[in-house]
C-alpha cells in the first residue's frame, strides 16, 4: 500500500487530497507543458482577473455555503498575527469543494449558487503563498513551498493545484473559516478598511449573508418587503429592490425618497467593469468571462439585457408616483456599450408601459403622458380636468422628453384657460401657483402676458394689465364681487393675488376706485339704468362701502348715485334722510310727486351711517356747493346768473348753498338757525359777496319782507329801512341774513335799490343820512341804473339838482337845488346823471378891491394863533358880493372862479382864508377868532 493510501484509509485526508495531488503530479511529470500552463494561468489570475476582488469571492463563497445551508449566513473577518481570517457560517467544506479549490478549470457550483469554490477563490494568491481552508468537515491546505517540494522544481509554481489535509479547526460558532498568512508587504489593516467600505454592496448583492463582521465592527442586512435595510456600525442605508429575473435596486431615505445613483457598474451579482449611468443598480446573471470583471457579449447576454430593462419599470412602480421621475435616466454619453444598451431598452420601456400617474390618477406610459414645460407646483392639480393625462406632481419636462412624454408650454395652457368658467378663488390658487414658479426665476412673467383673469362683473378676460386690484374692507371686496362697471377690469377680491400686480396690474385703494373715470360713468347713469329695469342695489352699496372706507371723503358727482326713495330710485343729492330738520323746513311740494327732491327710504338709511350718507349726498341739511375755479355761473344755485352779474367782478371761487329756494316762506327763521348751526353752512353763509348771503338777503322772507329790506334796532337808518320784527333770530345772525346794520353795498341791485328808497318822497330821510347814503353808492363801486328822482340837501325828493363839488355854490342856491356828495361828487353825478355845481354858469356881479393876505392884520393874528403860513397872493374883498346864478343874484359869502372873492365879513374872509391856505375844516374857527381874537376864543 502507498504512503498516500495509508494516509487515507488512516481517516486524515477525508476529502482526498492525496489523490488530487498525485493526479497534478503525474499530469506535470507526463506532460512538463502543463506545469507551466497551470504556473501562467494562476500567474494571470493572481496579478490580474483577480487581483482585488479577494473579499468579493470569499463572500460569494460564504452567500453559496449559507443558501447550501439553508439559514441566512454570517460572516466574521479579522486579522491575527499577519493572518487574515474569513470566517463564515453555511455547509461545511466538501470533496467536491476541495477538488474546486484545487483546479483552475473547474467550478464546484451547481443550481443558483454565484461560484462556490471555483476559478474565483484563485483570489487568495493576491496576499497569501500559504492559504488554508478549514471546515467542521475537515480542511486543506495550499503552500508554495510544500508545492515546489513535491514538482521537485525551484521558481514560480502553482500554489492552488496541491492540497494537503489539515484537522477540522473553525471558531465556535461558524461551519468555514479560509486563513491567508499574509505575504511580505501586504498591509492587512489597509485589505480591512477597504473591506469596511464594501461591506453594504456585498451584503445587498448578496442575499443569504444577514451579518458580516469587520474587526469588531458588525452590519447586517434584513428586508422589509421590497425594502433592504443594511446597517452598519456608524450608518444604516436602504435599497427599494424589485427581484424577478434579475434584481433592480435604487437607494432611498427613511421617508422612502429614492436616491438616484449617479454611477455604479453591472453586478454579476458582484460588480464587474462594466459602468453603468442608470439611476439605479442592476444585479443579474450574465455571461462573464472568467476574471468575472467583464461582460461576454452575445445574444445570451442581450436577452438579459432586454428582459432587465422590461423588469426595471417594475422598481419604478414600487414609488410613490411623485417620485419615479426620478429613476429616469439621464442624458449622457453611456460608461459602456452593455450601458448604451440598457439604457436604451430601459428608455423604450418607459416610453411603453404605464408607470407614470396622471393628476386624476390615472397610470400612463410615457407616450400618453403630458407634462408643463415648467415645474410649477400645484397647477396641475388644479389643470387635471381641463387638460387631459396631464402628470400630477413637479413632473420634470425635460427629463421626460426621453420617455416620449408631450411637452405643454405655458402658453398652450393659457390658450386652454382662456374662456374658462371658474370659482375665483380657484383662479386665485393658480395665480399662488404661478407666482412660485415666478419668483423662483423657472418661469418668466413675459410668458404670462395672456393670462386671463376673473373680473368682479362675471367676465374672464385674458391679461392682467389694466386690471385694478381693489384693496379695502372685508364687507367692500364682498359687495365688489358682484358689482358690473363697464370699462372697470376690476379683479375679483376673491381672485386677488400678487402676481396679477407683476404682470401689469394696478393696486387700487377705496379712495382710487371712487375716483376712477368708470365708476363716475357708472354713477351718473345709475338712475337711468335703474329706470330702465336694472338693479341699482349692487353699485350703490359698493359705491357708499369706498366712501365709508375713505372716511366719508368723497367726490361731489357721487351725488348722481341712484338710492331707493319713498316713492322711486333718485339721485342721492335730491334725497333728504328720514330723519332731517330739512323735512319742516322745505316747503310741502318739494317732495310730492316729480318735486325736486324725495325721501330716502328709511330701511335702507337704517343700513348705512349716517356720515356715508351724507359724503354721499343725501341731505340731512343744507348741501353746500364748492367750485375753486368757477369759469361760468353752472351750478344749479338760484338766481345764480343774476348774482353773478351783479359783481364788479366774476368770482374765483364759488362756496355755496343749494335748495335755498326751496324753503317755505313761513320756515326762515328755522332755516337760517339751522343754516348757523352746521360749520359748513355758517361759512358759506359768511363768505364775502357770497351767493348764499346774496340770494338769502334778497329773497329770504321774514315777517312778508326780504332781509334786507329790514334795518338793526339799533342801526341808524332810520327813514331808509324799517326795523326788523322779532323773529327769534339773535342781532348776529340777522346781520349774516342781510339785515342791514349800516350802509355797506356790494352789488348793483344792492345799489339801485338804495337809491330807489332816496327817491321816495314817502320816506323821511335826514340829510345826513342821505348824504351817508349817496356816500355808499359811490363807495360801492357799482354802477345802478340812475334813479327817477333824488334827496336833495334839505331831505326833499327833487327832479332835478346839482351835484355839490364845491363849497361855494351851496351859499347862493336853496338846500332843495343840489345833493351833497362829500366823497367823490364827479362820480355821484355820473351815476345820478346829474351835472356838477361847479359847472352851473355864475357870474360875479360886484365890484371887489385886491388885498394881499400880509396886509390883513386880523388874518395875520389869526393865523399866528392857529400856525398857519399865510398863504401866497390875497383876496378881491367885496361889500357886499352879489353873484349872479341860475338867472337870480345872491348875496354871497365868498366866492372862487378865477380868483379868490370874499364879502367884508369875518365868516366871507374866514371862509377865502380857510380855502387858500388849505384849512377849510378850520373855517368855523377862523370866523371866531376874527371876531374875538382873544385865548378865549381858541382854547374854550
Amino acid at each position: 500500500m502507498s504512503g498516500l493510501a495509508t494516509e487515507a484509509a488512516a481517516g486524515g485526508d477525508p476529502f482526498g487530497t492525496a489523490r488530487l495531488r498525485e493526479t497534478t503530479l503525474r499530469g506535470w511529470r507526463d506532460s512538463p507543458t502543463r506545469l507551466t500552463e497551470d504556473t501562467n494561468v494562476e500567474r494571470d489570475l493572481r496579478v490580474g482577473a483577480y487581483r482585488d476582488r479577494l473579499f468579493v469571492e470569499l463572500a460569494q463563497n460564504a452567500a453559496d455555503a449559507a443558501m447550501a445551508g439553508g439559514s441566512p449566513g454570517r460572516v466574521r473577518v479579522s486579522l491575527v498575527d499577519s493572518e487574515l481570517r474569513f470566517a463564515n457560517t453555511g455547509a461545511p467544506l466538501d470533496a467536491r469543494g476541495v477538488a474546486s479549490l484545487a483546479s483552475l478549470r473547474a467550478s464546484g457550483k451547481t443550481g443558483a449558487t454565484v461560484g462556490r469554490f471555483g476559478v474565483g477563490f484563485a483570489a487568495v494568491r493576491t496576499v497569501s503563498d500559504e492559504p488554508r481552508v478549514l471546515s467542521t468537515s475537515g480542511g486543506v491546505a495550499f503552500s508554495a513551498e510544500r508545492t515546489r517540494e513535491a514538482a521537485g522544481i525551484d521558481g514560480d509554481v502553482p500554489v492552488l493545484r496541491l492540497p494537503w489535509p489539515l484537522p477540522a479547526d473553525v471558531p465556535a460558532g461558524f461551519d468555514t473559516e479560509v486563513r491567508l498568512p499574509l505575504r511580505d508587504g501586504v498591509d492587512g489593516a489597509r485589505l480591512l478598511a477597504e473591506l469596511a467600505e464594501d461591506v453594504g454592496d456585498l451584503l445587498l448583492a448578496l442575499p443569504w449573508l444577514a451579518e458580516f463582521e469587520v474587526d469588531g465592527r458588525v452590519w447586517t442586512r434584513t428586508a422589509d418587503g421590497d425594502v433592504v435595510r443594511i446597517r452598519g456600525p456608524v450608518t444604516e442605508t436602504r435599497w427599494l429592490t424589485h427581484r424577478g429575473d434579475v434584481v433592480w435596486a435604487v437607494p432611498v431615505n427613511a421617508e422612502g425618497t429614492p436616491e438616484p445613483l449617479e454611477e455604479d457598474v453591472l453586478r454579476a451579482p458582484t460588480p464587474t467593469d462594466d459602468g453603468l449611468s442608470l439611476p439605479a443598480r442592476l444585479l443579474a446573471s450574465v455571461p462573464v468571462e472568467p476574471s468575472r470583471r467583464r461582460v461576454l457579449p452575445g445574444a445570451e447576454l442581450t436577452e438579459v439585457l432586454e428582459r432587465a430593462a422590461k423588469e426595471y419599470v417594475e422598481l419604478v412602480r414600487l414609488l410613490p408616483a411623485e417620485h419615479r421621475f426620478a429613476l429616469v435616466p439621464k442624458p449622457g454619453f453611456p460608461k459602456s456599450t452593455v450601458d448604451a444598451k440598457l439604457r436604451d431598452e430601459v428608455l423604450v420601456t418607459l416610453s411603453d408601459e404605464r408607470w407614470l400617474s396622471t393628476q386624476d390618477g390615472v397610470e400612463v406610459s410615457g407616450r400618453q403622458a403630458r407634462v408643463l414645460d415648467v415645474d410649477v407646483p400645484g397647477l396641475t392639480a388644479l389643470l387635471a380636468d381641463l387638460v387631459p393625462r396631464l402628470l400630477g406632481g413637479s413632473a420634470p419636462a425635460q427629463t421626460l422628453k426621453a420617455v416620449s412624454a408631450q411637452v405643454i408650454g405655458i402658453e398652450e395652457v393659457l390658450e386652454t384657460l382662456t374662456g374658462v368658467s371658474r370659482d375665483p378663488g380657484w383662479w386665485r390658487d393658480v395665480y399662488a401657483a404661478l407666482a412660485i414658479a415666478v419668483e423662483s426665476h423657472a418661469l418668466a412673467a413675459e410668458r404670462l402676458d395672456g393670462l386671463p383673469v376673473p373680473l368682479s362683473d362675471g367676465r374672464t378676460l385674458p391679461g392682467a394689465r389694466g386690471c385694478l386690484l381693489v384693496e379695502g374692507s372685508a364687507e367692500l371686496l364682498d359687495l365688489l364681487s358682484d358689482v358690473d362697471i363697464p370699462g372697470l377690469r376690476l379683479v375679483h377680491p376673491a381672485a386677488s393675488h400678487p402676481l396679477l400686480e407683476r404682470l401689469g396690474a394696478k393696486h387700487a385703494d377705496a379712495r382710487e376706485l371712487l375716483n376712477s373715470d368708470q365708476l363716475r360713468d357708472a354713477v351718473e347713469r345709475s338712475v337711468e339704468d335703474v329706470r330702465s329695469g336694472l338693479d341699482g342695489t349692487t353699485l350703490a352699496g359698493a359705491v357708499l362701502r369706498l366712501i365709508a372706507d375713505c372716511g366719508d371723503d368723497a367726490p361731489r358727482w357721487v351725488g348722481a348715485l341712484a338710492l331707493p326713495g319713498t316713492e322711486t330710485w333718485r339721485r342721492a343729492d335730491e334725497l333728504v334722510l328720514p330723519t332731517s330738520p330739512l323735512l319742516e323746513i322745505f316747503d310741502e311740494e318739494v317732495f310730492e310727486e316729480d318735486g325736486a327732491l324725495d325721501v330716502l327710504d328709511e330701511d335702507f338709511a337704517e343700513d348705512w351711517p349716517q356720515s356715508t350718507l351724507e359724503a354721499a349726498g343725501v341731505l340731512d341739511s343744507f348741501a353746500v356747493v364748492v367750485d375753486d375755479e368757477p369759469h361760468e355761473p353752472d351750478h344749479a344755485l338760484p338766481d345764480e346768473e343774476i348774482w353773478w352779474d351783479s359783481l364788479v367782478e366774476p368770482p374765483s371761487t364759488v362756496v355755496a348753498i343749494r335748495d335755498l329756494d326751496l324753503v317755505a316762506d313761513d320756515a326762515w327763521p328755522a332755516a337760517l338757525r339751522l343754516l348757523a348751526a352746521r360749520p359748513e353752512t355758517w361759512h358759506a353763509l359768511r363768505t364775502p359777496l357770497g351767493h348764499a348771503a346774496w340770494w338769502i338777503a334778497q329773497y329770504a322772507v321774514l315777517e312778508g319782507a326780504a332781509p334786507n329790506e329790514w334795518r338793526l334796532p339799533d342801526a341808524d337808518l332810520a327813514g331808509l329801512f324799517d326795523e326788523v320784527p322779532d323773529v327769534g333770530l339773535s342781532e348776529d345772525l340777522l346781520r349774516v341774513a342781510g339785515v342791514r346794520a349800516e350802509l355797506t353795498l356790494s352789488t348793483v341791485d344792492e345799489a339801485a335799490d338804495l337809491l330807489d328808497r332816496l327817491a321816495d318822497p314817502e320816506r323821511v330821510v335826514s340829510p345826513g343820512l342821505a348824504t351817508r347814503a349817496y356816500d355808499a353808492v359811490v363807495e360801492s363801486g357799482v354802477e345802478p341804473r340812475p334813479p327817477r328822482g333824488v334827496r336833495a340837501a334839505d331831505g326833499s325828493v327833487v327832479d332835478d339838482a346839482l351835484v355839490l363839488d364845491v363849497p361855494w355854490v351851496a351859499g347862493a342856491l336853496e338846500p332843495d337845488r343840489y345833493v351833497v356828495a362829500p366823497e367823490e361828487p364827479e362820480r355821484l353825478a355820473d351815476l345820478l346823471d346829474l351835472p356838477l355845481a361847479s359847472g352851473a354858469p355864475a357870474e360875479v356881479t360886484s365890484e371887489g378891491e385886491y388885498a394881499p393876505w400880509a396886509e390883513l392884520p386880523a388874518l395875520k393874528l389869526v393865523a399866528d394863533q392857529l400856525g398857519i403860513r399865510l398863504p401866497d397872493g390875497g383876496v378881491l374883498v367885496h361889500d357886499p358880493l352879489t353873484v349872479r346864478i341860475e338867472g337870480a343874484e345872491h348875496d354871497v359869502q365868498w366866492w372862487s372862479d378865477d380868483r379868490l372873492h370874499a364879502a367884508d365879513t369875518s365868516e366871507g374872509l374866514a371862509r377865502a382864508f380857510a380855502w387858500a391856505a388849505g384849512r377849510w375844516p378850520d373855517r368855523h374857527l377862523i370866523t371866531a377868532l376874527l371876531d374875538d381874537p382873544s385865548p378865549r376864543t381858541l382854547l374854550a
